[in-house]
């Protein structure tokens, strides 16, 4: 399946889905949740999943993108499906997906929901890849919306501002019977409301301690932990407190991951756009105080030259430089010779964290 695709390789609408889906077998889960925003997406979902797991369900995750292999995308109880498994899926959609001309997500997509039907999972979480309206994720119906929040990012497809990328985003609760958001901004609100005006806004609440590092995980976690109250009406076997525990234990990967490289410390966070950034500055602090280096890296396509002064007081020093993989590792052996037990921050794509990753290996 190749490397993780970003919006380079989209493809809107819902008819390269609908063809997929006509070949595979049918199935409507207990329950089918979307998720959609900006940012929080997979945190969101890795919560959500462990809060509905503690109530005894089956439950399959569809989440993107993957950090060291494909299976990570598909997880059906938390784990990442099987090469077996996988294979069997391919096997049966290939043929099609080549025939619709299907982009990799889409294809992607298919593959999830046609292994969640084998499993007869009991829920289906599925994280939207852009926007909402024209994503492969809202071309099968859903019971609940979660939105986490939104902020600037896929212009090129979403519009140019903040309410424009909105309205894409707000389709994700389209025939849903819950739709929940995070706390948005006003234009952001104006808009959500405007489209279904039944959408609640969740409380950020206290969380004691969460295992995933960095303040902004407080509103994942709360969201997740709402979604989980408001489907207590059709899940009884839902013990909320059982549900808090298991959102505040749940690890989601690549997000202020802690990795030691050498007697050095790096976080890893896929962090690629301003909004991003903006939500993980509150909690750098109490990671280090200051980071020896933050090390910035960005594809080729994109800039984050100005969310550099943003870091700059969380930092001795900050590194920026466009290019993935052999640029980030050399850049990060280049800091820990300066700093060999210092403190680093790494921000860029899921491949930026991939590569890091396999290095402290």
């Amino acid at each position: 399946m190749g490397q993780p695709s970003a919006d380079r390789d989209y493809l809107p609408g819902h008819e390269r889905m609908q063809a997929l889906l006509s070949g595979i077998r049918q199935h409507r889960p207990r329950l089918r949740i979307r998720i959609a925003g900006t940012n929080g997406k997979g945190s969101t979902a890795f919560m959500l999943a462990a809060a509905l797991q503690s109530a005894g369900l089956t439950v399959g995750l569809y989440t993107s993108p993957h950090i060291l292999c494909f299976n990570e995308r598909i997880r059906i109880q938390g784990e990442p499906v099987s090469d077996a498994l996988l294979l069997a899926a391919m096997q049966r959609l290939m043929p099609a997906a080549l025939d619709a001309g299907a982009s990799y997500f889409e294809t992607a997509t298919a593959l999830a929901l046609d292994l969640f039907a084998v499993a007869g999972v009991d829920v289906e979480i599925l994280e939207a890849g852009v926007g909402a309206r024209l994503d492969a994720t809202t071309a099968v119906p859903a019971d609940m919306a979660l939105i986490t929040p939104i902020g600037l990012d896929h212009q090129a497809w979403l519009g140019d501002t903040v309410a424009a990328v909105a309205s894409e985003k707000a389709f994700v609760m389209q025939g849903c019977r819950w739709s929940t958001s995070a706390p948005q901004t006003e234009a952001v609100v104006a808009v959500l409301d405007a489209f279904n005006p039944l959408v609640k806004y969740c409380d950020i609440l206290h969380w004691r301690e969460l295992a995933v590092a960095g303040v902004h995980q407080q509103i994942n976690a709360s969201l997740a932990y709402a979604a989980a109250e408001q489907l207590q009406e059709m899940l009884p076997e839902m013990d909320m407190d059982i549900a808090r525990e298991a959102i505040a234990a749940c690890h989601v990967p690549g997000r202020l991951q802690p990795v030691q490289v050498g007697g050095a410390r790096v976080w890893l966070d896929a962090a690629h756009n301003r909004h991003a950034i903006e939500a993980l500055l509150p909690g750098l602090s109490a990671l280090a105080d200051p980071f020896d280096a933050i090390l910035v890296f960005t594809r080729e396509d994109r800039s984050l030259e100005q969310e550099l002064a943003l870091l700059a007081p969380y930092a001795r020093e900050i590194v920026h430089s466009r290019g993935e993989t052999d640029t980030a590792l050399r850049a990060l052996r280049q800091v820990i010779e300066h700093y060999p037990h210092g403190s680093f921050l790494v921000l860029g794509s899921f491949i930026t964290v991939a590569a890091i990753l396999r290095a402290a290996d």
